[in-house]
């Protein structure tokens, strides 16, 4: 059946739209980017993103080619945390505030104080980059206009609010960093009587994906679309960006190593982490998508060698494994998979470029699998599989060394941005059964590394070293290695 779907990314510095076919295939893409400026990072106009959004969606359906009349449904993806406060006619009563803002931070600190002694349960680390704290710094900062609040929404909330006309309707993964229990599925009355944040200016959550109504009539007719098109409740970029990748059912997981590496897959139970290095979302389909984000990633490469790696690379396939042991950590601090905030990188200054090289790729991947043995250990669930994207999947000996490392399958998909990741939520909703069905079927495999018993075995050999020495310079204890 001839079908298509609509995906729509606001992200920090631009809007995307794809469109995606029933076969998963990328039928067309357009982007526009947004100007940014000394204060983007804290403040963005949501009209601006409406514009660019407008703009990307009308030059996307002129450039294709397809029955306009076969597109179903769309759903949006945006920055996690960014929050927007709407008067009663849907009006932004300031510039979003973004995620990025550390404006919040004083009052981040109140809001984990308050769900600590009121609330003890989900997540409670509310720090400048959550929604509920930058709530409560609006309203501190500008009471006036805090008199004239409606409704609370998020960035995806906003944009979706513009497609339908639905403004009072957020998700699960949205509302998750702005206090809401997804455990027990309300808003904890401490948000209202501790913090001042009244529960009528709160939207009402739901799925992810969930069918919240149909474009509006204004709209459909502008950009030539049928009445029919299905709008669905968003989901933030991190989860759109797991579901492209593939890892939905579970013993899924999904490693993205970008600036950092970012961690994310689906288990049966809820993940407790006493210490905060991981955190569990809502899955659409009532499971946990728990994920945590590391301050180690590929920004060494860059920083280090440039971006002329060919060569680097093919050297790295001859070398490994080193038998080194480096650990790439350019900033001080790590905080996944250790909470170690003198954490520091560390490396042999006499090796070769092609050494260097070499055994940072290998120290990330025995960071990955510490990750997972972390992830093993307090979920009692095993790892099947993991699926990879961002840069640092690029590297094609990268990902046999995580293989092997790993001694799991890695996997990379032929399209994994976020906004293929909206787009196959939206399809969930009106084509598939559920979220599951839709992401086995719109994505497509890539490249697949498997594990090699002789590397494997030679790699958990170097594994432990690696183990020995984070535990040698402080970094974690004796007790906290868990293979």
């Amino acid at each position: 059946m001839e079908a298509y779907f609509l995906g729509i990314d606001i992200g920090t510095q631009g809007a995307r739209v794809v469109l995606l076919s029933a076969q998963g295939e990328l039928i067309g893409e357009e982007e526009e980017v947004f100007p940014i400026n000394e204060g983007s990072r804290e403040e963005q106009s949501p009209e601006a993103w409406w514009q660019s959004c407008l703009s990307s969606l009308e030059k996307l359906l002129l450039s294709v080619q397809i029955d306009r009349t076969k597109i179903l449904s769309l759903s949006v993806t945006s920055t996690s945390g960014t929050v927007i406060p709407l008067d009663e006619n849907h009006q932004p009563l300031h510039q979003a505030i973004m995620y990025s803002d550390k404006r919040s931070a004083a009052q981040g600190e109140i809001c984990t104080a308050a769900a600590l002694r009121y609330h003890n349960k989900g997540f409670t680390g509310f720090n400048s980059s959550s929604g509920l704290a930058k709530m409560l710094w609006f309203i501190q900062s500008y009471p006036e206009k805090a008199k004239k609040i409606h409704k609370w929404v998020h960035a995806a909330d906003y944009i979706t609010g513009k497609l339908s006309g639905e403004f009072g309707i957020t998700d699960y993964t949205n509302a998750f960093k702005s206090g809401y229990d997804v455990g027990d599925y309300y808003w904890p009355d401490y948000i209202s009587t501790e913090l001042g944040i009244k529960k009528e200016w709160l939207a009402k959550v739901v799925p992810s994906g969930t069918v919240i109504g149909t474009i509006d009539v204004a709209l459909a007719g502008q950009l030539g679309l049928p009445l029919k098109v299905a709008v669905t409740a968003g989901i933030t970029d991190g989860c759109a960006s797991q579901i492209a990748s593939g890892a939905m059912k579970p013993g899924d997981w999904n490693t993205t190593i970008g600036t950092t590496m970012v961690i994310k897959g689906v288990t049966k139970k809820e993940i407790i982490d006493r210490e905060g290095r991981i955190y569990s979302h809502r899955h659409p389909a009532g499971y946990w998508m728990p994920g945590g984000a590391s301050n180690t990633g590929a920004d060494w490469v860059s920083a280090k060698f440039g971006n002329d790696l060919q060569k680097l690379n093919e050297a790295a396939a001859k070398r490994i494994p080193t038998g080194i042991i480096s650990y790439p950590l350019i900033q001080k601090g790590e905080r996944f998979p250790m909470m170690a905030p003198n954490a520091y990188g560390f490396e042999d200054e006499n090796l070769s470029s092609e050494e260097k090289f070499t055994s940072s790729m290998e120290g990330v991947a025995y960071l990955e699998r510490y990750a997972f043995e972390l992830i093993s250990h307090l979920s009692k669930e095993k790892i099947n599989v993991i699926y990879t994207a961002g840069g640092g999947s690029k590297s094609d000996v990268w990902l046999r060394i995580r293989a092997n490392v790993m001694r799991c399958p890695i996997i990379k998909m032929k399209h994994v941005s976020g906004a293929v990741g909206a787009a196959i939520l939206a399809a969930s909703a009106v084509y598939f059964d559920d979220i599951i069905q839709a992401a086995n079927a719109l994505t497509i495999v890539e490249k697949e590394f498997l594990p090699e018993t002789t590397l494997a075995n030679q790699y958990d050999i170097y594994y432990q070293e690696f183990l020995r020495e984070l535990v040698k310079r402080g970094f974690i204890k004796q007790e906290e290695i868990y293979a």
